[in-house]
Formats: C-alpha cells, sequence, structure tokens
C-alpha cells in the first residue's frame, strides 16, 4: 500500500451529501478484483451520458458536461471535497480502489460511513472529518477560486487552506501508524513473519498429525 504522509493536491467539489457506494462504484463492475482500472469507471453513472459495463473504453463514451470531475479546472485533483455520510451503502471495498486508481489520495468530509472510512484506510487514501461549517466555507472557496489547493498534512493533522488558515482532524492513531507507514493487513502480518515460521516449524513437531506425518 501506498504511505500518506503529507499532500498538496488540487480539490474538487462533489456538492452532495449520502453518496453511496453504488455511484462511486456501480455494482456492475463488482465482477473483478484486480484493485487497479477502476479509476475510469469512478462515479460512472454521474461521470458518463451512456451506460456503463465492465471492459468498455471509456475514451469513446460521451461525457456528461455537468459532472464535476468533467470539468478541466479539476483534471488532476487529489483531494475530494464532499458533504455528510460519504460512502454509505454497501460495504464494496472497489469504492477506495476506484477512487485511488482515479488519482485521490484524500477525501474531506463532515462524516463517512464507518466501514467506507475503513476501507480507504486499507488502500492508501485519507478520510478527513471537518466540520460541516468548516466545509460548507470550503466549498465556498473553491467555487470562487481557480486551482484551489490544500495542504494536508496526516502526521501533524492538519489541514491548512492557500490562505494559511489551518484546520485540525483527529484520526485513530492505529490507523494513522498504518498509513503512514505503507502498511496494509497483509503487510502487518509479514511484520511477523519470522515469529510465524517459528510457530509453524513447532506445531510440525508437537502436532505432527496435523501435517500428514
Amino acid at each position: 500500500m501506498q504511505a500518506f504522509c503529507k499532500l498538496n493536491g488540487l480539490v474538487a467539489p462533489l456538492d452532495r451529501s449520502n453518496v453511496d457506494t453504488d455511484a462511486i462504484i456501480p455494482k456492475q463492475f463488482l465482477k473483478s478484483i484486480k484493485r487497479t482500472g477502476f479509476g475510469p469507471n469512478l462515479f460512472d453513472e454521474w461521470r458518463y451520458l451512456d451506460h456503463g459495463e465492465l471492459g468498455m473504453d471509456c475514451s469513446k463514451r460521451p461525457l456528461n458536461p455537468d459532472f464535476i470531475l468533467n470539468q478541466s479546472r479539476y483534471q488532476g485533483a487529489q483531494i475530494l471535497l464532499a458533504r455528510d455520510n460519504f460512502g454509505c451503502g454497501s460495504s464494496r471495498e472497489h469504492a477506495p480502489w476506484a477512487m485511488f486508481d482515479y488519482g485521490f489520495r484524500a477525501v474531506i468530509a463532515p462524516s463517512f460511513a464507518d466501514i467506507f472510512a475503513n476501507n480507504c484506510f486499507k488502500n492508501g487514501i485519507l478520510p478527513v472529518v471537518l466540520p460541516a461549517e468548516t466545509v460548507a466555507r470550503l466549498f465556498a472557496e473553491i467555487e470562487a477560486t481557480h486551482g484551489y489547493c490544500l495542504d494536508v498534512d496526516l502526521e501533524q493533522q492538519l489541514v491548512t487552506t492557500p490562505s494559511g488558515e489551518v484546520f485540525g482532524f483527529t484520526v485513530d492513531e492505529f490507523r494513522k501508524k498504518c498509513l503512514l507507514g505503507g502498511l496494509d493487513d497483509i503487510s502487518l502480518t509479514l511484520q511477523h513473519v519470522e515469529e510465524i515460521k517459528t510457530f509453524e516449524a513447532r506445531r510440525k513437531i508437537e502436532e505432527p498429525w496435523l501435517f500428514g506425518s
């Protein structure tokens, strides 16, 4: 997993509440479990004017000109700003896969669905909770300013605006440690590989019948 420490990134504003995971990555794309290649289908039903299916060439599909990610000023955005309850709905891990593959490394919202937030941490994306009034101010500033970027510092737990205004956020210490170190569940397990090998060797001696000998 890619570590997250500090990010200075362009912000794209998705001014919607209760964005569920089926909107983030529709169900027809869940047939693949490769973790990569989902970026072109992020927010598929809002982003395109036709119906998308797995394996389609998205470069030839008609874009919805009114959708925020299709506007030129937000191309290359690495931070998504959203409203309450982002990532609600089903627990599909494909949602953060699609966001990461598109290029998002952080999402800022007043609240997140718990499972979605946990899946973000496990896939290199930082979900940042800020008060609703702060998020509303950021939406207004983004609307008024082309090329609006934010600094997000996980180690210091701070979000800094272009004017120098600073907002603190809280994060679970274990999740913070994992994201700073780029440690997903597999990486955490592999930190104990020698202990695992020792246990397996001892088990073969103490209970050989379990191993067919």
